[in-house]
């Protein structure tokens, strides 16, 4: 008989690629909460000039919020680091059982304002890291799935919608960014024989973090902030890896399933109207039809939603 699974996530392993800050540390600290072993692998090992956070204060809020937290210096454009940091991982805690591709990096510029050097960058960071990533851990995540651990990969894209207005503004990011979303929809298929979840995550509208702020060049309150995207990935990853998989999930619909009705504590500005917060990009026109089915209820999830709502 094969072990039955454990939805839940106290003494489970999470490898999040980037996660020093923004929607990444939040998903952490989320998971940390309830019991997760979180390894951050991320670049920023010194304090940046203008965002907040490195790989150290991350792990030290992962730990201070009940799970135990590794920090890991890695830049996931190469290999070598990228499998030195996993192998520490397996060595700290005993294996993987979810890895969050969430390292990304963004330049919303026409052609003519996006070199080669540019280009490069955000598809060897977006495409390449995340299929790396998913490359590095698919053993642990395997052993994971004979273990009944449930185990899921969340990569934090978008659905892939090919409307020509997403592409115009900014090609080279978009390319770079569907790529993480190709990742999803090639390996949702090809991992289901391993009973390993692939899915990805999405927000509606703009998320505060100190990137988007410095990208703006200001800071504007029409946003939600990150813990919508942090509640939103609970749910996916309390799912039957064997059955939820192959879903390209927008975090509003995912809660909205969950029951959740009242999201005026997810903005950063309590007062701001609905009609006033900023969409994202990349969002479908039919966004509420895009789960193939509504995620399972856990008790635990429910109790996670209610104490922040």
């Amino acid at each position: 008989m094969p072990p039955k699974p454990n939805y839940e996530f106290k003494g489970k392993t999470v490898f999040i690629s980037g996660g020093s800050r923004g929607i990444g540390l939040e998903i952490a600290l989320t998971l940390a909460k309830l019991g997760a072993n979180v390894a951050i692998a991320a670049k920023t090992a010194d304090p940046h000039p203008k965002l907040p956070g490195t790989i150290f204060t991350s792990a030290k809020a992962i730990d201070d919020a009940g799970g135990r937290g590794l920090a890991l210096v890695c830049d996931i454009r190469f290999e070598d680091q990228v499998k030195a940091a996993v192998e520490k991982t397996v060595a700290t805690f005993g294996g993987i059982d979810i890895l969050i591709n969430n390292a990304s990096a963004i330049s919303m510029t026409p052609m003519t304002e996006t070199p080669m050097k540019k280009f490069d960058l955000m598809n060897q960071i977006n495409g390449r890291g995340t299929y790396l990533c998913t490359l590095t851990c698919l053993p642990y995540l395997r052993e994971s799935a004979q273990r009944g651990r449930n185990p899921h990969v969340l990569t934090l894209s978008p659905p892939l919608d090919m409307r020509p207005m997403w592409f115009e503004p900014h090609t080279a990011y978009t390319i770079a960014k569907y790529s993480m979303s190709l990742c999803t929809l090639g390996l949702a298929q090809e991992f289901r024989q391993y009973g390993i979840a692939v899915n990805s995550l999405w927000p509606l509208t703009s998320i505060d973090t100190a990137a988007m702020n410095m990208i703006l060049d200001e800071k504007m309150t029409q946003h939600r902030n990150a813990y919508i995207m942090a509640d939103a990935a609970v749910v996916i990853l309390s799912q039957d890896a064997s059955d939820y998989t192959g879903n390209f999930c927008i975090d509003e619909a995912i809660l909205r399933q969950q029951g959740v009705t009242d999201f005026s504590d997810y903005k950063l500005d309590k007062n701001c109207a609905d009609s006033d917060l900023i969409p994202d990009f990349f969002i479908p026109e039919d966004i509420y039809e895009q789960a193939k089915a509504p995620p399972a209820k856990r008790d635990f999830v429910a109790r996670v939603l209610r104490a922040k709502l």
